[in-house]
């Protein structure tokens, strides 16, 4: 039962959170933000790290995404930023303007994308001469670490090894991205790693219940009721502690310059 993001009761899933620091922090190290004037969010979800762009200075921010509905969640969750704007696209066809943005953010976006090349493609022509493009996502190395105390997920594949092998399936290896953005025309590619705070719990109860409600989690939508009842007694088990959990997710950051 693959989450439907066409679906209005998933309006707001990807609003329930802020970019953490670690985030910000790993892009002001990548990114001149004072000659980004302009910057195109793709696969924008809710909105969050297009507030987080604004936040970091970026004058002007679109967001674009395949979902109306996640896009009306987006909409509200930035309301307060009149210099953001959303529209409705493709990220193989955003119909855009060619050569308008000095920066484009793919995060957690390429995974979705099959043709990836022409992604690449596609992002290379709206984006400046010299714009980089910042792509975060997993890779399968990523997918198959340990759960422990910080890395919540690592429990999920654990248990349900089936969610291990759809993971890796859909990601794209860091030797693929890497041949496809300079296929495709990028220069001056640089990979990091990234291990981003996805969010702060008080207590274990306040985590559980997060899982529960499959909160900005598509891959638990993957999961049947009763399984999603066994992944939250099998994490309540494994975890050492039961205040202050931070979550950490690891990604894999590609920059690239057109």
């Amino acid at each position: 039962m693959s989450i439907d993001f066409h679906n209005k009761k998933n309006q707001i899933t990807y609003t329930t959170r802020n970019a953490d620091k670690s985030w910000a922090e790993a892009l002001n190290n990548l990114l001149p933000f004072e000659m980004i004037s302009e910057a195109l969010d793709a696969g924008c979800g809710g909105g969050i790290y297009s507030k987080a762009l604004s936040d970091m200075g970026v004058g002007f921010v679109t967001g674009i995404d395949f979902s109306g509905a996640i896009l009306e969640g987006a909409k509200d969750n930035c309301k307060e930023y009149k210099n953001i704007i959303f529209k409705h696209g493709n990220a193989l066809e955003t119909g855009l303007e060619s050569n308008s943005y000095s920066l484009l953010l793919e995060r957690a976006l390429i995974h979705h994308i099959e043709d990836l090349k022409a992604c690449l493609r596609e992002g290379y022509r709206v984006l400046k001469n010299e714009g980089i493009c910042i792509i975060q996502d997993r890779t399968p190395e990523d997918c198959l670490l340990e759960g422990n105390d910080s890395h919540i997920r690592g429990y999920f594949t654990e248990l349900f090894p089936r969610l291990s092998e759809m993971e890796t399936n859909r990601r794209h290896s860091s030797k693929y991205v890497i041949d496809s953005l300079q296929e495709v025309g990028f220069k001056s590619i640089e990979e990091v790693k990234l291990w981003e705070t996805r969010k702060v719990y008080g207590s274990k109860d306040q985590l559980l219940q997060d899982l529960s409600e499959r909160t900005g989690r598509s891959i638990l939508h993957e999961l049947e009721d009763e399984e999603l009842k066994l992944l939250i007694n099998y994490v309540d088990k494994s975890l050492s502690i039961d205040t202050n959990i931070v979550e950490k997710d690891r990604w894999t950051i590609w920059k690239a310059v057109k």
